[in-house]
């Protein structure tokens, strides 16, 4: 991790660890890339950080890949508290 990681904020930190995810798939076949991001998510991201996500995509998605937008479609929303 650079220096500059380890003060982003934490959206900015969730925004980068979600195109990081999403520029390994970029490897895969294209019709499977969107699938990969969010199985990927799906079973790493505990549910306050997928929460926060969507959150992020609501305001815009600022930052995101455009991979991370469409995995959005099929990444599960935490139930509400």
């Amino acid at each position: 991790m650079s220096h500059d990681e380890k003060f982003k904020s934490g959206d900015e930190h969730l925004v980068y660890m979600a195109n990081q995810i999403a520029t390994f798939f970029t490897s895969q076949p294209e019709a499977e890339r969107a699938a990969g991001v969010a199985d990927h998510i799906n079973k790493f991201w505990e549910p306050r950080m997928r929460g926060r996500l969507f959150e992020i995509i609501e305001m815009g998605g600022d930052g995101l890949s455009p991979l991370v937008l469409q995995a959005s479609e099929t990444i599960n929303r935490p139930r509400a508290a």
